[in-house]
């Protein structure tokens, strides 16, 4: 019966050296077969990776846009609360300043019939 034998470690590592080489001669002639593709490729890549840092500089120069729009949206806001607080205050103060003429009248009218009262009853009493 015919023995098995088993390869040496200087076999094995040959083998493995033969093998890593024909894997690199493989490797060699794809990557030279796609040699054009590769280069349109990476220009591809290249193209679209311009365009993404395009569109985050107009992103973010849109969102400063946006944030400065809202300032003055929100200025405007306090701007216009101030007036219609100030013209409220004006018509409160006003309507006080009315009422306090009218209290005024009211309390001159009633002294004026209290005083002809007065002397309506001394007249009776003469």
């Amino acid at each position: 019966m015919k023995q098995f034998k088993q390869p040496s470690l200087a076999d094995r590592r040959d083998m493995a050296t033969k093998a890593r080489q024909a894997e690199l001669q493989r490797a060699l002639t794809k990557a030279a077969a796609n040699a054009p593709k590769l280069a349109a490729q990476q220009e591809a890549r290249r193209a679209a990776s311009e365009a993404r840092a395009a569109r985050a500089v107009q992103r973010d120069l849109e969102k400063k846009k946006a944030t400065a729009r809202q300032a003055q949206a929100e200025e405007a806001k306090k701007a216009a609360a101030a007036v219609a607080l100030k013209s409220e205050q004006e018509a409160r103060e006003k309507t006080q300043t009315e009422n306090a003429a009218r209290d005024v009248a009211l309390k001159a009218r009633q002294k004026a019939d209290r005083d002809a009262r007065y002397a309506a009853r001394k007249a009776r009493q003469k």
